[in-house]
Parts: C-alpha cells; structure tokens; sequence
C-alpha cells in the first residue's frame, strides 16, 4: 500500500548521537521539502520520549533524517516495527549489520568487492606492534567521521586506540589506502553514477563534510568508466548483500591502479546543501524534493504481526 498525501509525516530528526546537530540539519531540508511538496509533514525530535511524541502527533509514517547511534543502528526502527508505523530506509536487522563495520566487512569478505586488509582490537588487548603503519583506526559503529583516526606511527596509533576504546569494546584497524574518494548513491536498487570527493585539507574529515567550501565535490567523478561502473556493481553487491531498502551511500578510495575499495556503507546517508546522495540523484535529473519523495514511497514496516496479535 502506498503512501498517501492524507497522511501524516513525522520527519525524525536530532536523537541520541554525535551526530545530532547534523541529523537536524538533515531533517530541516526533509521537512522544507515536504511541504513544498503539498505533504501533511512535521519535525519530530528524536529524544527517549519519542514513542509518546508520536502518538501526540499522531504520526502515521515515518521519514528518518537520523544519523549514528539510537537511530541508523536499527533501534528507531525496532521502535516503530512495535508501534506499527511504516518508516523509510533499511529495516532493523540491515540497518544494525550495515552500523556495525566489522559485521559489514565479514558479510561481505566472499563476495567481489576490494576491501583494506583489517585486524580488531579490544579493549586490554596488548599493543598491537605488528600492524604496517600508516593504519587507520575507526570505532566500528561511528559515522561523519567522527571515531576515525589516521595514525602514522606508534605514538598515533596509542593515542587512536586510548581514545576510541573510550567508545566501545573494540576498534577497527584497517589498511591505509592512498587515493582519491569517490561514493555512490544506491535507491531502491538502482545506482547514481558516483561522486567525486576532494577535500581542500586532503582529508574528508567533519569539517570537510559539512562545512560549505571546505571539500570540492565532482559530479560526476573524474574518472574512468570502468572505475564508475566497478564502484557502482559494488556498492550493488553491498546494498544486496545486507539486505538494505530506500537510500544507501556506498564509499570507496580509489587508488592509482583505478580499484575503487571498499570502505563502508551508510544507510541514512546525510540530506543537508553539502550531502552527496542528492547530488548523486542529480546526475540523473532528480532534483531534492523528488529524492525525499522517491524516499518516502519506499516506507514500510518489514515484519508483519501474528495472526490474532493485538495491533498497537
């Protein structure tokens, strides 16, 4: 069943992350261009009241401008699975694999897809002094860049791993790859040609993301056709493998000899003036306000209840 115009949208943003600040940004584009678009929507800030927020508002469907933790990790969704409101992107289990960038990386460790060599360490672990330097070193559940570290020698990588073992129980060690980033949009199964990346410090770090000026995009990327269309089958075979619905952004580093490397893939990608899914989407005549509806009639609720449950 389709989404219908007589609907109430709640468009989730803020929540419980790192992330929150960007997540509003997300969400004030979402709301603005729902509106313009003749849709009953409204902010819904995401904090531990959430669930009464919803039934005060009385919110039938769900468009998720989250971002990080209690939010892209499956746990809004389970919330609204319960609740019964249809959302939009992945569902529970996808959007908690895809999180998780060691479970992503094992997932997809038999298929085509070129990924960085990479070792985990845990917390009380000994100094791990065989890794190659330089390495990145990531909290496997972060996003925007926020928990990454390039460590170039010893007293970095001690410094990486002190710090984000403050984050979780483990932290990704991955090969560093040189080279160019590029990303690529995936809607519902079909691929956006990809993005060029290139940032004026050399390094997409939070600034360069969501700082106007700071990173020059490419749209389209500037490189071949076989690397546009290898990174495309790939971020295909990633968004396939993992189970993932509405809009996913799939990253690679492109190194000299033209392989596009994996590096992640995000299920609630960013839709702010400096987001990169829609100016994927734009590559192909979408505009913005098109891309959040595109989005929108993709919501659902995957699991569906017992027969004799009592509905919410």
């Amino acid at each position: 069943m389709g989404i219908e115009k007589s609907q109430r949208i709640g468009v989730l943003m803020g929540g419980l992350s790192a992330e929150h600040d960007v997540s509003i940004k997300s969400g004030k584009a979402v709301l603005a261009a729902l509106l313009e678009r003749g849709w009953d929507a409204v902010a819904v800030m995401v904090d531990s009241e959430l669930p009464v927020t919803l039934r005060e508002q009385g919110i039938e469907v769900a468009w998720l401008a989250l971002h990080g933790q209690f939010g892209e990790d499956g746990c809004v969704q389970g919330l609204l699975e319960l609740m019964r409101i249809p959302y939009t992107g992945s569902g529970v289990l996808a959007s908690a694999t895809a999180m998780d960038k060691i479970t992503t990386k094992r997932l997809l460790q038999d298929t085509v897809i070129p990924m960085p060599q990479d070792r985990v360490w845990r917390g009380g672990d000994p100094f791990p002094e065989a890794v190659r330097l330089p390495v990145v070193a990531k909290f496997p559940e972060g996003g925007s860049t926020l928990g990454l570290a390039i460590c170039h020698d010893a007293g970095d990588l001690e410094k990486a791993l002190l710090d984000l073992s403050k984050l979780g129980g483990q932290v990704l060690l991955e090969q560093f790859v040189t080279g160019m980033e590029i990303t690529v949009a995936v809607l519902d199964g079909h691929a956006f040609p990809s993005v060029g990346i290139v940032p004026a410090s050399g390094t997409f770090d939070y600034e360069a993301k969501y700082v106007e000026g700071k990173t020059v995009y490419q749209v389209p990327a500037q490189v071949s056709s076989d690397v546009d269309r290898a990174a495309r089958q790939y971020a295909l075979v990633a968004y396939e493998t993992l189970g993932l619905n509405g809009v996913a952004r799939a990253d690679f580093i492109v190194d000299a000899e033209g392989v596009p490397w994996f590096l992640e893939i995000n299920t609630l990608p960013g839709m702010t003036s400096t987001s990169l899914s829609p100016m994927a989407a734009s590559l192909e005549g979408m505009d913005f306000a098109s891309l959040v509806e595109a989005i929108l009639a993709g919501a659902r609720c995957e699991k569906q209840p017992a027969k004799g449950s009592k509905d919410p």
